[in-house]
């Protein structure tokens, strides 16, 4: 981050905090809770003749009910390959019904231990990110240093500017904790 001045340098930061923090509600889109939703499926790559094709681009995918995910296939020739993928998703541990036009995807209750896993699967998203956070902060830092030792900074405005740096990082934190809190709450509500 070589900015040239204090105020591009705080931008920068607030940019690279921001960007940390919608890479964490992407990643979380994908953790399931009891309840369907077409994102959990984002990950999931189809060998379409040979090509891994990802499931959004060969399919419709519809939530008619908070507890079914119904996959329409564009190609009808499909419908195999994209049931196979779906149970061979790692993360995932659903159990796809194909009926011949469309793949039914019923999602299954949580299990109080299945809950617990997910709760840490959030927790560690959420540490992941902030070293993000954290990363874009000691950015600035260096950057606020050159700035100084380059004299285009003086050492009272150098502090100023580093408060600024870490009233940003304490609120980009707060942030995730409280974007993961409802996320574990989401998880946690049977």
């Amino acid at each position: 981050m070589a900015a040239t001045t204090p105020e591009k340098t705080i931008e920068a930061t607030k940019a690279g905090m921001e960007k940390a923090l919608a890479s964490l509600r992407h990643d979380l889109q994908r953790v399931r809770t009891g309840r369907a939703n077409a994102a959990l499926l984002d990950g999931v790559t189809v060998d379409y003749y040979g090509t891994p094709t990802p499931l959004n681009q060969l399919a419709n995918l519809t939530v008619p009910d908070p507890r079914l995910i119904v996959v329409a296939p564009y190609d009808k020739g499909a419908l195999h390959a994209i049931e196979k993928a779906i149970q061979t998703a790692q993360h995932l541990g659903l159990s796809p019904n194909n009926d011949g036009k469309v793949v039914r995807i019923p999602i299954p209750a949580l299990t109080e231990e299945r809950r617990k896993e997910l709760v840490k699967q959030v927790k560690k998203m959420s540490e992941e990110h902030k070293l993000g956070v954290r990363e874009s902060r000691r950015e600035a830092l260096q950057s606020l240093k050159q700035l100084e030792t380059d004299g285009i900074l003086p050492a009272d405005d150098k502090h100023r500017h580093e408060k600024k740096v870490q009233d940003l990082t304490d609120e980009y934190v707060k942030k995730i904790d409280d974007t993961c809190a409802a996320k574990e709450k989401e998880i946690l509500q049977v």
